[in-house]
């Protein structure tokens, strides 16, 4: 996957707009960060904890905290040149999740089971 692979996915959520924060594109729902998009072939997206230690463990090639305390809330980077079109789109969603207002993730269907 490509950094414009990911802009894709990310756009395609509901409510989500690209905007930039230090100079770097990311991805928002109703103005909370889900994601970003440094240089260098990397994307990071918000998990929770839980959700990091999971993708971590099962794909450690495409998935790693983030360095520091950011990284230990569940800011994760992704490889994308590692990543296929379904892994990201399932790890887009839960950091869109994990951003999105509930009302929005109700009418959209896209909750938590």
């Amino acid at each position: 996957m490509t950094a414009d692979d990911f802009r894709r996915i990310a756009l395609a959520l509901p409510e989500a707009e690209e905007k930039s924060h230090f100079s770097k594109p990311d991805f928002r729902v109703r103005n909370r960060i889900f994601a970003s998009l440094p240089p260098g072939g990397q994307a990071v997206l918000k998990l929770t904890p839980e959700e990091q230690a999971m993708l971590t463990e099962a794909e450690p090639d495409i998935f790693r905290p983030i360095k520091g305390g950011w990284g230990r809330q569940g800011w994760t980077e992704v490889t994308l040149s590692a990543a296929d079109e379904t892994t990201l789109h399932s790890a887009c969603l839960m950091a869109w999740r994990n951003a999105a207002p509930p009302a929005i993730r109700k009418r959209e269907a896209l909750t938590r089971a």
